[in-house]
């Protein structure tokens, strides 16, 4: 059921969100988590320090692996990959902000395989907002909602590091 799209609780979905990854690591042996800049690496950074993982803590920018990158160019902020453990064999969680419509996964696992072939991919994202165009889910998500066409979903995380989710409108010019 979609959740109340105007009572975000960044920091309620963040603890779901939590506790999924958690059971859903259960077992696991030495997981990593990698998350997707910027919104994904403040919740892999959290997720990390929660879970006790932060020597197997990855980051990664999707901006040349996306396939709109040609139309779009290059985003200004531009970050750079950091993944210092074995990809080969690893089970990792890929953590995202928000999922729509897939395809920043699908950059994201094609960044991953530049490093090497993990065993598992998990997906986390702290919402998903429907809309998908690829056939991408999330194994863990902390909720689920839906919005309109012309609005999105924007984390932001302040200096002592509280989440919170708003609601932007889109102003982008539909004749563009």
């Amino acid at each position: 059921m979609p959740t109340n799209k105007h009572a975000f609780d960044a920091e309620a979905l963040y603890r779901e969100l939590l506790a999924q990854v958690r059971a859903g690591l259960d077992g696991v042996a030495e997981p990593a988590i990698v998350g997707i800049h910027s919104g994904g690496a403040w919740l892999a950074e959290r997720l990390a320090r929660d879970l006790d993982l932060t020597h197997r803590l990855g980051s990664i920018d999707v901006s040349f692996y996306r396939d709109d990158y040609a139309r779009k160019g290059l985003h200004p902020d531009v970050k750079p990959t950091h993944i210092r453990f074995a990809v080969d064999g690893a089970t990792v969680v890929l953590v995202d902000d928000v999922l729509q419509t897939g395809r920043t996964t699908r950059a994201a696992i094609n960044v991953l395989f530049d490093y090497g072939r993990p065993a598992c991919i998990r997906l986390a994202a702290l919402a998903d907002r429907g809309g998908r165009e690829l056939p991408v889910a999330a194994d863990f998500v902390g909720a689920h909602t839906v919005l309109d066409a012309n609005e999105s979903l924007c984390l932001q995380r302040d200096e002592t590091g509280q989440l919170s989710l708003t609601i932007e409108q889109d102003n982008a010019d539909p004749a563009q």
